[in-house]
């Protein structure tokens, strides 16, 4: 790469409409209906599936969204995209796409999912809701699964569409009291981690679930073409905002998520990795019939090659940046700054599996220098996931630093 370009940043701005111009990237773009809630904060966006995704708000720093996340409430409007899977040979289909075991997933349930190409390699991941008998929801991040469908469902009566639903999420210890101040029947006591129900709110039925990218207490509101979007998002916001809550981009998600090791697809898993080497083996359920990427995944290693990595006052480099014993082992595939250990943290993916969590590497960092770090297992704390389903609701006052290096 041009060392002109290193310290380059490239991201999408929101320009005013001039005269009868053409908007070609309207085209190839789909704008979530809520983003003018986001413009007076001089927002920037990148490209996520054809959608935007919200990367920088000026509304408050990246520690502050972090807090927010952690011990109030936060709205974020996603670049998540749904498609419909539908029709008497829907199942048939999925089960042919994904690893695990679809018919287990009932009608009102969500289950996490990924896809792989045929030498195993992965597609994305996403969350698939069963919203009928024959009729699923994918929703995905990034990546081109609308096309995977279309090539793998030749001969099968399925329907494949996307049926224009945008995705918000609204996250933090305070999230289910905002539902219940929401709807017209409160469920927070009672509603299920990876549940999804159609409530009503404000007289109109939505569809819910419970269920995010950050391991705080929350749910996904997913608005379809039938709801009056603007209203409920600006109902949402209005009753937020009582409760402290604020618009957030990308920072608010990327230090939960990495803390609890919840994998981005393109960066901490590629076209390049399989399940087992970056810690998903559990997924993949290799008794069940034929699935595309079986035969592969039955011959894989089966060694995970990811970790996460705790860097000693720095932010790591993404990319291959990590040595040990003066020898590259590896990259950093998501690196951030956690306020709330106090320590910079990251996903690994190691060249070899014989080196794991415990092991101190050095780490170029942001500052341009190198920094000691420790490889950890993931998640780095909350190993039960009691935070997210509710039965931790202790909220920290104060940061809990890492004890450092011990030697």
């Amino acid at each position: 790469m041009d060392k002109t370009l290193k310290n380059i940043r490239f991201s999408i701005k929101p320009q005013k409409q001039e005269g009868g111009r053409p908007v070609e990237l309207a085209r190839t773009m789909s704008i979530h209906p809520l983003t003018y809630q986001e413009l007076p904060y001089d927002p920037e966006y990148s490209q996520y599936d054809g959608r935007l995704t919200t990367e920088k708000l000026s509304n408050a720093t990246p520690d502050e969204q972090y807090w927010k996340t952690k011990q109030e409430v936060i709205l974020r409007h996603t670049g998540e995209h749904p498609y419909e899977i539908s029709g008497p040979d829907a199942l048939k289909l999925l089960q042919k796409i994904f690893p695990r075991d679809i018919s287990k997933i009932k009608k009102g349930r969500c289950s996490y999912q990924f896809a792989c190409y045929h030498d195993g390699g992965m597609i994305t991941d996403g969350l698939l809701l069963r919203i009928d008998e024959n009729c699923y929801w994918f929703v995905q991040a990034d990546g081109d699964m609308f096309s995977w469908y279309k090539a793998n469902s030749e001969g099968l009566n399925v329907e494949i569409k996307e049926p224009n639903v945008f995705v918000s999420q609204i996250q933090g210890p305070k999230s289910m009291e905002l539902l219940d101040n929401l709807i017209e029947t409160p469920i927070a006591k009672t509603w299920n981690y990876f549940d999804w129900k159609e409530v009503i709110m404000d007289n109109e039925k939505v569809i819910i679930s419970r269920s995010g990218f950050t391991n705080e207490l929350g749910w996904e509101i997913y608005f379809r073409p039938e709801n009056n979007t603007e209203k409920l998002g600006e109902l949402i916001l209005a009753e937020g905002t009582k409760l402290g809550m604020i618009l957030t981009a990308t920072p608010s998600f990327r230090g939960r998520r990495i803390e609890a090791g919840l994998l981005s697809a393109g960066q901490d898993f590629t076209n390049n990795t399989n399940p087992f080497s970056v810690g998903l083996g559990r997924f993949v359920d290799l008794e069940k019939d034929d699935f595309i990427g079986k035969k592969a995944l039955l011959n894989a290693d089966k060694e995970c090659r990811s970790w996460g990595i705790r860097i000693v006052d720095g932010v790591a480099k993404k990319g291959r940046s990590i040595k040990l014993n003066d020898k590259y082992i590896g990259k950093i595939t998501s690196s951030t700054w956690s306020p709330y250990q106090v320590c910079g943290v990251g996903i690994v993916l190691l060249d070899n599996s014989n080196i794991g969590p415990g092991t101190v590497v050095d780490v170029e960092c942001i500052d341009n220098k190198i920094h000691k770090a420790e490889l950890c297992r993931l998640p780095m704390y909350d190993p039960q996931g009691e935070i997210v389903r509710g039965i931790n609701r202790d909220v920290p006052q104060k940061p809990n630093p890492w004890a450092g290096i011990k030697n």
